[in-house]
C-alpha cells in the first residue's frame, strides 16, 4: 500500500473511532458531577490522551491541541483549581468543536477560529497557556466566554442526527500526506486502542437488507423443498403398493416354468427398488431438514447482524437531558438500564424520535422544579429512567419519572376547552381514556407556546411512530407519584413469526407477538356489552369482530362455533372471527407491492408461502383502533334520535358486526337473512332506515332496493347499500336501483356510518 492510500485509510479509521470515543468522553464528563467522579475522570483522561496521540501522529494538530487543552482542564478540576460545573461545560463544548473538526480535514490540521477560541477558553480555565496554531491568529481578547447550556430545543432535535450510526462511509477527501514513518507507526499502534475494531467491519445497510430478504426467500424455498420431498415420498409409496399388488398376483396365478425365472427376477428388482426408494426418501429427508436448519440459522445470523445496540442512541441522551433540564432550572438524574440490547437498524430512527419526545415530555411536563419537589417531600433532583428488556421476540422500553403525574380531570377540561370533545363526551371517559387524550393530535396542556412545549405535537408522534413499526404504547400514571410509558416493539422487521389464518381461500398473517390465544366461539359465550357484540375470555368480556367483514371480504364464517383469534394491542383485547387456522411459522416480511395493497388499511406487508400463495400480513394496531371505535364511538351525541333499523345480510358474522356498529350509535336493529325475508319484514313493520348487503340468495340487494322503492309506503324509507363491491360500476348500479347511499364494507367505520345516517334521517 502506498503512503497516500495508507494515509486515507488511517484518516477514515480515525474518523470512525474518534466519533465513538467522543461519545464515551461526553458520558464520562457528565459523570464528573456524580459520586463516581474519580472513575469517570480516569476514563476521560485515557480517552483524551489516546485521541491526542492519534491526532498528532496523523498530522491533525488542531484536534491534538484541543485534546491536550482538555486534559489540562480535567487535571485542574481534579486538583480543585477549576469548578466542576465550569469544567464540565467547557469539556462538553470542546467535544462539540472536535466533532466539527472531524468533518473538516483542513481545519483539523491548521485549526479554525472556533477551535482557537475553544483552546483559549480551556487554557484560561486550566491556567496552562496554549500557543496558537500557525495560520490562525488568536483573538485579541483572552477572556473566558460565558458558559451557557446549549439551547435545549436544538440539542434534543440535533443530537439524534449526531448519534445516527454510520453503516457505510465513503473514503474521505485526500489530505496532504504525513511523513511515511509516522504513518507507518500509526498503522502498528492504532489497533492497541481498539481491539474490537479488528474483528468487525462496516457493511452497507442496503447489502444487509438484501441479505435479509434473500434469507427469507431461501427459507420459503427450503419449505417448498420439504413439501416436494413429501410429495416424492407419497409417489414412491404408490409405486410400492403397486409392486405389492403385483407380487400378490404372481402368488395367486400359476406361472409357467418358462416364465418362472423372469418373474423371480422382477420380484427381486421390485424388492431392491423398494429398498432403494426407502433409503433415498430417508437420506433426502435428512438433507432437506439439515438444509432448512442451516438456512434458518443463517436467517437468524443476518437478523442479528442487523441489530444495533440501543446504546448507539442512548449515549447521547444524558447530555441532552442535562442541557434541557438546566434551561428550565430543574435538576434531573437520568438512569438507563440494559442499553446493550439490540434493535433492528431500520427501526433505530423511529425509536430514537419516540424516545426524544418522551424525554422532553418527562422533563418539561412530568418533573417539578427543585423548590416544588422539596415542598412535596421529594428529593430536589427528579428521576427519569429508561429501562429496556427483551420479551420474547418483542422489545419493551419503559420511560418513567417520579414527577407530578397526570390529572385526568384536568385533561378532560383541556380537551373540552380545545373543542376536541364535548362536555358530555369528556365526562363519559374513564380515567384511562382521559389519560390517553395526550396521544390526540393537537392536544397540549400548555397554554403558551415555548421552544419546548405548547404546539400540541409530541405524544401523537410517539404513538404513530411506534404503531407504524407494529408496536404499541401503554401509559400508566398516578397523580403526584409519576408516569410510566411502555413501548412494546418487535426486535426485527425482516423476519417475523406469524399465525396464518384463512378467510375463504385467502391466507392472512397475524404477528404471533400480538396473539394471546385461539378459541372456538360458542353461541352461549356471546353477549352484548353497551351495544357491542362481545365474548368472554379468561373471565372478562372482549369485543367479538368478524375479520372478514372488517377487511371488506364477502360473506363470513357460517359455523355454529366459528374459530377466532384473540389479539392484544396495549391493554386492549379483541376476538377476531376467521374461517380457519393454517399454521404458525417464521416468514420474511416484504412491503406491499402493487397499487391495490399499497396504503390499504389494516395491511402491514406480504409474505410468500411454500405452496406459491401470498399471505397478507395484518397490522394489529390499525385493527384494534377500528375495534375501539366500534366499541365506543366518540361521535355519539346525547340528543341523537333513536332509530329503528332493518339490517339485511346473509352472513351471520357480517350481520353481527354491522349490528354492533348500529347499536353502538344508540339505535335498535332487526335482522333478516336474505332479500325476501327483508322485504317481508319491511312490509309488516315500520323502519326508519334499511341497510342491505348486495350478494344474497333468493333476492339480491339491488333487486330488494328496487322493490322497496317501487312499493307504496316504503319508497320514502332511506336505503343504504353495504357491500364489498367497490367499483364505480357497482356504485352506479346501486344508484340506479334507488339506494340513498352506498358504503363499502372495507371502509366502514362508526364515524362514516354515523355521518351517513345523520344525513339521511
Amino acid at each position: 500500500m502506498d503512503t497516500e492510500s495508507l494515509k486515507r485509510s488511517l484518516l477514515q479509521k480515525f474518523q470512525e473511532v474518534s466519533a465513538d470515543r467522543l461519545q464515551k468522553i461526553q458520558l464520562g464528563v457528565l459523570d464528573l458531577e456524580k459520586p463516581t467522579a474519580d472513575q469517570a475522570a480516569d476514563e476521560v483522561a485515557r480517552e483524551l490522551h489516546t485521541m491526542k496521540g492519534e491526532a498528532r501522529m496523523l498530522g491533525l494538530a488542531a484536534i491534538g491541541q484541543l485534546a491536550h487543552a482538555a486534559e489540562d482542564v480535567l487535571r485542574a478540576e481534579r486538583e480543585g483549581k477549576a469548578a466542576t460545573e465550569v469544567a464540565t461545560d467547557l469539556l462538553l463544548r470542546a467535544c462539540d468543536t472536535i466533532a466539527d473538526l472531524l468533518e473538516d480535514h483542513e481545519g483539523a490540521q491548521v485549526g479554525t477560529l472556533a477551535s482557537q477560541e475553544m483552546c483559549e477558553a480551556l487554557s484560561a480555565a486550566s491556567g496552562h497557556p496554549i500557543p496558537p496554531i500557525g495560520g490562525v491568529k488568536a483573538p485579541s481578547s483572552t477572556s473566558v466566554p460565558v458558559v451557557r447550556p446549549a439551547h435545549a430545543e436544538t440539542v434534543m432535535e440535533v443530537m439524534a442526527e449526531a448519534v445516527e450510526p454510520v453503516a457505510y462511509a465513503p473514503p474521505p477527501t485526500p489530505v496532504p500526506a504525513a511523513p511515511a514513518p509516522r504513518a507507518a507507526k500509526a498503522e502498528h499502534e492504532e489497533p492497541h486502542h481498539n481491539k474490537l475494531a479488528d474483528r468487525s467491519i462496516r457493511v452497507n445497510v442496503e447489502v444487509l437488507d438484501s441479505l435479509g430478504l434473500l434469507a427469507g426467500d431461501l427459507l420459503v424455498e427450503s419449505a417448498r423443498g420439504r413439501l416436494r420431498a413429501s410429495q416424492i415420498e407419497s409417489l414412491l409409496q404408490r409405486f410400492s403398493r403397486l409392486g405389492d399388488r403385483f407380487l400378490r398376483l404372481t402368488e395367486q396365478l400359476e406361472v409357467p416354468n418358462t416364465l418362472r425365472n423372469d418373474v423371480e427376477r422382477i420380484e427381486g428388482d421390485l424388492h431392491m427398488l423398494r429398498d432403494d426408494a426407502f433409503r433415498f426418501v430417508r437420506s433426502n429427508g435428512d438433507g432437506i431438514e439439515t438444509l432448512h436448519g442451516n438456512l434458518a440459522m443463517m436467517a437468524d445470523h443476518v437478523a442479528e447482524a442487523r441489530l444495533v445496540p440501543l446504546s448507539t442512541v442512548f449515549d447521547a441522551f444524558p447530555r441532552a437531558v442535562r442541557d434541557l433540564s438546566r434551561s428550565q432550572a430543574k435538576e434531573v438524574d437520568l438512569v438507563i438500564e440494559n442499553a446493550d440490547l439490540g434493535v433492528d437498524r431500520s427501526m433505530l430512527a423511529d425509536v430514537r424520535d419516540a424516545l426524544v419526545h418522551l424525554l422532553r415530555n418527562g422533563v418539561d411536563h412530568g418533573l417539578e422544579t427543585p423548590d416544588e419537589r422539596r415542598m412535596l417531600g421529594k428529593p430536589a433532583a427528579g428521576r427519569l429512567r429508561i429501562r429496556v428488556r427483551a420479551d420474547g421476540d418483542m422489545l419493551s422500553i419503559e420511560v418513567d419519572d417520579d414527577g407530578r403525574g397526570m390529572d385526568p380531570q384536568k385533561l378532560r377540561a383541556v380537551a373540552v376547552r380545545k373543542h376536541l370533545l364535548t362536555e358530555n363526551q369528556a365526562a363519559s371517559l374513564s380515567e384511562r381514556e382521559a389519560i390517553e387524550l395526550i396521544f390526540r393530535p393537537g392536544f397540549s396542556t400548555r397554554e403558551e407556546v415555548t421552544d419546548i412545549s405548547g404546539r400540541g405535537v409530541g405524544m401523537d408522534v410517539v404513538k404513530k411512530k411506534v404503531e407504524s413499526l407494529g408496536g404499541s404504547v401503554g401509559i400508566s400514571s398516578r397523580l403526584g407519584r409519576g408516569s410510566t410509558f411502555t413501548l412494546r416493539l418487535p426486535q426485527s422487521l425482516a423476519l417475523m413469526k406469524v399465525l396464518l389464518v384463512r378467510l375463504g381461500d385467502d391466507v392472512y398473517g397475524i404477528p404471533a407477538a400480538d396473539v394471546v390465544a385461539v378459541m372456538r366461539v360458542k353461541p352461549d359465550d356471546r353477549m352484548e356489552v353497551f351495544g357491542t357484540l362481545a365474548v368472554k375470555h379468561r373471565g372478562k368480556p372482549i369485543a367479538l369482530v368478524g375479520l372478514g367483514p372488517l377487511l371488506g371480504v364477502n360473506g363470513g364464517n357460517r359455523f355454529d362455533k366459528p374459530p377466532a383469534v384473540v389479539v392484544r394491542h396495549g391493554d386492549d383485547h379483541a376476538a377476531l372471527v376467521v374461517d380457519g387456522f393454517v399454521d404458525e411459522r417464521e416468514v420474511a416480511v416484504k412491503p406491499c407491492g402493487g397499487e391495490f395493497l399499497k396504503g390499504a388499511a389494516f395491511i402491514a406487508g406480504t409474505a410468500a408461502l411454500e405452496d406459491g400463495r401470498i399471505a397478507v400480513l395484518l397490522h394489529v394496531p390499525d385493527i384494534m383502533a377500528e375495534v375501539r371505535r366500534m366499541a365506543r364511538p366518540v361521535t355519539q351525541g346525547t340528543t341523537a334520535k333513536r332509530l329503528k333499523v332493518l339490517l339485511v345480510d346473509d352472513s351471520p358474522i357480517a350481520r353481527a358486526t354491522e349490528s354492533a356498529l348500529v347499536k353502538a350509535l344508540g339505535h335498535t336493529v332487526d335482522e333478516a337473512q336474505d332479500g325476501e325475508e327483508g322485504y317481508l319484514r319491511a312490509q309488516s313493520q315500520t323502519y326508519d332506515l334499511i341497510l342491505t348487503d348486495v350478494q344474497m340468495p333468493r333476492l339480491d340487494g339491488f333487486s330488494l332496493t328496487r322493490r322497496l322503492k317501487s312499493t307504496a309506503g316504503l319508497a320514502r324509507t332511506p336505503v343504504i347499500v353495504l357491500s364489498s363491491l367497490a367499483s364505480p360500476e357497482d356504485r352506479r348500479r346501486g344508484a340506479e336501483a334507488g339506494a340513498d347511499a352506498y358504503l363499502v364494507k372495507g371502509e366502514l367505520g362508526v364515524e362514516s356510518l354515523a355521518q351517513t345516517i345523520d344525513r339521511l334521517t
